[in-house]
């Protein structure tokens, strides 16, 4: 770092472009390679003219447990920001499960405590996938029976957030049938009761970011937490029917639904119980957080708010401390590329659309919000259009 600093102090400063090309990647395999296909006449000038070196972006180049875990925009952009390799979030959450410190921890100790004082429900919300970008659902599987078998948690339901992006577009079925059958097992083992409660597609509902759409936010308060939706018997009868309404719907985009049973919704959110939202991925998990913590929030009407404990994952913003209670301790980046361009008194612009505005900013400066000197940084947002990314999926660096 001292030799960094050096090195910074003794050259003139110059106007220095880093540009994020989102979605490019390097292959020797030319069958279904969309980079390989392209007109890119630009990107070949430089290839053949310019210095360049190829870099790992997924696996444990970049943190993540294994080395057939994809990248993902998070920690790509954590690495570039950092200049160095931190664990990230799927890896934590894996050590901390095999290693029982998830269990041992404050926040897990105080929700399930708090469902056994009170003989109230313990709710999971999240990504429903393997898809190991936002979560994971083996992590949501390994709380499930440790809840079960251990901490005498004898109610619980799950809200189902549909994936159809990290992994097969229609595949939710492929994750749904069975995990019922690992419910209805766990139920007979122990004695409980666990049931699926509710869910939709991750673009309909709960998982917005960066403030584009809270009404998305909305929708999901209102199918998780007062159980108010369109009704169904079970997710898989939910997903066939939609499937068969809306020919061509992917999973992302599944409207949102309630299970029910003969009594009503089988799984409402009330006064006393515990929430978990159980990816570990922050830039869509912040607003839902908000929305369960905070008591000054005005974006939507919560209508019920219940008084519920809550925890995230992992602390999804360490700058303004989002959620206050969770599983799992971040990462600790710190010496970002941000921080130290400040230190060094040089001006920085950081410019992109909204889909991707927290990743140059927040995920570009160690998961972090807000600058770190208000007269040397200038960020610029550009609004991005409220459509379905197969009808505009190129970005707007054009215009």
């Amino acid at each position: 770092m001292h030799h960094l600093n050096t090195v910074l102090q003794s050259v003139r400063p110059r106007p220095l472009v880093i540009v994020i090309m989102d979605g490019i990647g390097s292959s020797e395999h030319l069958e279904g390679n969309a980079v390989a296909a392209a007109h890119t006449p630009h990107l070949d000038w430089l290839l053949a003219e310019a210095p360049f070196v190829r870099l790992k972006a997924h696996g444990t180049a970049v943190g993540l447990p294994a080395d057939s875990d994809m990248g993902n925009s998070e920690v790509g952009h954590n690495a570039i920001g950092a200049g160095r390799v931190y664990a990230q979030g799927a890896r934590l959450v894996n050590d901390a499960i095999r290693s029982g410190r998830l269990y041992q921890g404050k926040a897990w100790r105080k929700l399930t405590q708090n469902c056994r004082d009170h003989g109230s429900t313990l709710h999971f919300i999240g990504l429903f996938s393997d898809g190991n970008v936002h979560s994971h659902i083996d992590h949501l599987k390994a709380m499930l029976e440790q809840a079960a078998a251990v901490n005498r948690i004898t109610r619980a339901r799950i809200h189902i957030l549909l994936d159809g992006r990290d992994v097969g577009e229609t595949s939710a079925l492929d994750y749904v049938v069975p995990f019922e059958a690992f419910l209805t097992d766990l139920n007979r083992r122990h004695g409980v009761d666990f049931r699926i409660a509710s869910g939709g597609g991750r673009m309909a509902i709960t998982m917005d970011r960066y403030q584009a759409d809270w009404e998305m936010v909305a929708r999901g308060w209102q199918t998780h937490v007062a159980g108010d939706g369109r009704r169904f018997a079970t997710a898989e009868q939910a997903i066939t029917t939609y499937r068969a309404e809306r020919p061509g719907v992917i999973d992302q985009d599944l409207p949102p639904f309630v299970i029910t049973d003969a009594d009503g919704p089988v799984g409402p959110i009330r006064d006393g119980d515990s929430v978990i939202f159980f990816n570990y991925r922050g830039d869509r998990a912040i607003e839902i957080s908000r929305a369960f913590e905070e008591d000054q929030f005005s974006v939507f009407v919560r209508s019920p708010r219940p008084r519920v404990a809550y925890a995230g994952m992992m602390e999804y913003d360490g700058d303004l401390h989002i959620p206050q209670t969770y599983l799992v301790e971040p990462p600790h980046i710190k010496n970002t590329m941000g921080e130290l361009l400040c230190r060094q008194g040089l001006r920085q612009l950081a410019i992109s659309e909204t889909q991707k505005f927290g990743h140059v900013t927040y995920f570009w400066n160690g998961n972090r919000s807000g600058k770190f000197d208000e007269a040397l940084e200038t960020y610029v947002e550009i609004p991005s259009d409220r459509v379905p990314f197969e009808q505009r999926p190129w970005m707007k660096a054009a215009e």
